[in-house]
């Protein structure tokens, strides 16, 4: 029989993406704060996710829509997945001039019976779902950053190397919730700097970036390919089975890092409203409420 925990209002944690120590970090803490605060006052948890995310997406302080990393050929495509705990789930990549990826996400959820869409056709899409498309995705200080970096000489094996280190940083937002019935996992970004045009990491992939179902949901960020390979965020939630939600995330980090030395945090939130996040990286921001 399904688990049911009626909760008298909606609970929600977020993050603002794991990696090196932000550029003001009291000012990503109010956005995530207020973040967290406007997706409580949604009446279900799939809106309360895509409210918890916009604000962040349309933040340049964030990787994900405005702002967002800059791919090799000088493009910014975004990402985002979405799922709920009865198996509900879109996804969406390699999207350009979207800010919203985790709105087009919801959008391939709710209107089509496929999981992702990507390109230039899930863009087509979220114009039909209207979603808005063409924004410029580039700000002055992406501009002058891409313009800086050379690309490195070898094949792609070097040229993901050359961007571990040139390019490390926070990335990905994400976000979960549920009102004690329903529950919503939800990530976006605009993926790692400088990789290869048409690159997609563990975000739009289910079970890596994101992952819900009747034990809780989880949002993970972090150096995509390592959490792609071992499929983070459903791990985290596997992991409710034993653990609560806080040492779900810390057991699902040590394995991940145990399994592929990579580097990651996760957010945790089970179908009572108990929230954990961890990381193996110097920062990641989170807001609960």
């Amino acid at each position: 029989m399904p688990f049911v925990c009626q909760l008298d209002f909606m609970h929600v944690i977020v993050h603002g993406g794991a990696g090196s120590p932000p550029e003001s970090p009291a000012d990503r803490q109010e956005t995530l704060t207020e973040a967290a605060e406007q997706a409580i006052e949604s009446e279900h948890p799939m809106n309360a996710v895509l409210a918890a995310l916009r604000p962040l997406e349309s933040d340049p302080a964030f990787n994900a829509g405005i702002g967002g990393a800059v791919q090799s050929d000088g493009e910014v495509r975004t990402d985002a997945g979405l799922m709920t705990h009865d198996g509900q789930i879109g996804a969406v990549c390699a999207m350009s001039g979207i800010v919203h990826a985790a709105d087009v996400a919801y959008s391939v959820a709710t209107e089509t019976p496929h999981v992702l869409l990507a390109g230039d056709e899930a863009i087509e899409f979220a114009a039909g779902s209207g979603v808005e498309t063409g924004r410029d995705l580039t700000t002055a200080e992406t501009r002058q950053r891409y313009e800086a970096a050379g690309p490195p000489d070898g094949g792609p094996a070097d040229h993901l190397d050359w961007v571990h280190a040139h390019f490390s940083g926070t990335d990905t937002v994400g976000a979960v919730a549920t009102d004690g019935d329903q529950l919503a996992a939800a990530t976006s970004t605009a993926g790692r700097w400088y990789a290869l045009a048409g690159r997609v990491g563990d975000v739009p992939q289910v079970g890596a970036g994101f992952y819900a179902d009747d034990r809780g949901g989880a949002s993970a960020t972090g150096e995509g390919e390592a959490i792609a390979r071992f499929g983070l965020a459903r791990r985290a939630v596997e992991l409710l089975d034993t653990y609560g939600p806080r040492q779900a995330a810390e057991e699902a980090i040590a394995e991940f890092e145990d399994a592929t030395g990579g580097r990651a945090g996760v957010i945790v939130l089970d179908r009572a409203g108990h929230t954990g996040a961890e990381r193996n990286t110097a920062a990641m921001q989170t807001a609960r409420r």
